[in-house]
Formats: C-alpha cells, structure tokens, sequence
C-alpha cells in the first residue's frame, strides 16, 4: 500500500516559466533515462524480490522516493507553462515565452492536457516500459540500476547547465545528489550481497565448470588488422578474481551454416525446396540444352 501526504520532496520553484524548457524536463520524466523508468524498474525488482527482506524493503523505498521525483518533475513543467499563450491568435512577437511556444515546445502542453506534464519524452514519445528491467536476479538488477542512475544524472547535469533558473537549478541540484546516492546505494548492495568476488558472474548459481572455461576470461579481437586494444580487459587478474584476462585475434570456429531446404507446404519458392536450390536447376537447364544441340 502507499500513501501521500500531498507535499513535495522537495521544493520546486520557477521564477521565469520557459515552455521550451518544460518540453526538456520531460525527457526527465518519460525519457529512456528518466523517473518513471526508475520507478517502475525499482517496484517490479521489488515486487519480485526473494531472498532477506532487506533488499524488497529497499527497493520499495527507493521506487516510492522515485513517484515523488515524477511529481516533482510534473510539477516543474506545470510552472514552466504558466505563462504559455493558449491561443495562437495572441501577439507573441515581442513575447520571449509565446515565441518558445512557437518554435518547438510540444503542442501538446496545451492541447492534450491544459499547461500540465506529460507521460512521454522530450520527443512526446510515451513511456513504454521498454527500459524497465527486472530479472529476479538481485546482483544483475543492481548493475542495471546502477546504469540507470548513472544515465539519469548525465541528463539531470545536462538540464541543470540548460537553464539559467535559479528555482530550476536548484531543484536539479537535489536530483543530482540523490542520483550519486542511488548510484552508491546499488553498489553498497551489490557489496553487501559478497561484493564482485563472490557475485560474478552473474548468475554465480550457475557452475563455472559447466562453461567452455577456456573463453571464460579471453578477450577476442576482431579487427580486421589482427590488433587488439589493450587495458585492464586483456591481461592481468579478472575482477571476480577467479580467472587472469588473455587477449587474442578471434578466429572462426565453426563452419558455415547448412540449413535444410524450405518445407514445400512452408511459403517458399519451389527452388527453395530443392537442396541443388537454383543454381542446381540452372545446370539442369544446361544439361538438357546440351543434349538437344
């Protein structure tokens, strides 16, 4: 259950509305790197934790802390409109913010839902969940919550140099931290889950002796001239500590593919169904040629 006590987080002021910039606060809110992806991805990471308790709880709190960031963010646009003409009859030569409507704010700030958020991107693409990954693994989701605040503070910085607001600016200012926050609280879990030795690789349920052990730790190298980048990846200890790091030119293994001809009742062409396929009807074709001349 959740509940609200109808007061935000944090505070959020704006002291020049700019509908330009609402329509950039929405990646914020919809976006690929934005609050509704971290909520929804916390709460069904949480919604299918087994294991300690702990780490549901945990999770909980952050995806509810992430519905107050939407919130935030909503409101944030709300104010930024305020100001936007609702009409394109008025005079907007000479209005910095009636002109920001007409070159590029998202129409649908006031068509759709009266100077008010919207649940999509900057683009006013809608938030799909495409983004949101749960596997049920906790060590795999901490790594891709990582990545997911990671994402969201380089486009809160991105914002926060965007405006010149000083309401604006310091409301992204408490978003930065609490993204250095979670970043530091996903790796405190992974941490306290083992740390890398004992969690990798993921999943560390599943035997390493199962695997071609021989690829385990081998960087391959594909490029063209045979040369490989070199860094911490290709020599030296692994991370998990259970392996050392070699790197070598990849080379192909196996053959090339041999599939079975097209089934007839299966929508090909006949030649497709003929394993001489088409160039084995051509030297057909020659062959009875030949025998007429």
């Amino acid at each position: 259950m959740f509940y609200t006590d109808g007061k935000l987080q944090y505070p959020v002021r704006v002291e020049r509305p700019d509908p330009l910039f609402a329509k950039a606060l929405q990646q914020a809110i919809g976006g690929v790197e934005g609050e509704i992806r971290v909520a929804m991805q916390y709460m069904f990471q949480a919604f299918g934790a087994r294991g300690p308790a702990k780490y549901r709880d945990m999770l909980l709190n952050t995806a509810t802390e992430e519905l107050g960031h939407i919130e935030m963010l909503a409101t944030a646009v709300a104010l930024n409109l305020e100001k936007a003409p609702l009409s394109m009859q008025e005079d907007v030569s000479a209005d910095a913010v009636g002109g920001a409507v007409l070159n590029g704010v998202d129409m649908r700030h006031i068509l759709s839902t009266g100077l008010a958020a919207l649940p999509s991107d900057a683009n006013g693409v809608p938030f799909d969940a495409s983004h949101v990954y749960a596997s049920g693994n906790l060590a795999a989701d901490m790594y891709a919550n990582v990545a997911a605040e990671s994402s969201g503070r380089v486009l809160a910085t991105r914002l926060y140099n965007m405006t010149d607001d000083p309401g604006m600016k310091d409301m992204l200012s408490f978003l930065i931290a609490r993204d250095t926050m979670h970043q530091q609280q996903w790796l405190a879990a992974l941490d306290d889950m083992g740390g890398s030795e004992t969690n990798l690789p993921i999943p560390n349920s599943f035997p390493q002796s199962k695997e071609n052990q021989k690829f385990s730790y081998a960087y391959l190298g594909h490029m063209v001239d045979g040369s490989i980048p070199q860094g911490r990846w290709s020599e030296g200890r692994s991370i998990d500590g259970k392996g050392r790091f070699s790197a070598q030119r990849s080379e192909p293994m196996g053959g090339e593919p041999a599939l079975a001809p097209a089934r007839p009742d299966g929508g090909a062409q006949d030649a497709q169904a003929s394993k001489s396929g088409i160039g084995g009807m051509l030297g057909a074709a020659e062959g009875a040629i030949e025998r007429n001349l």
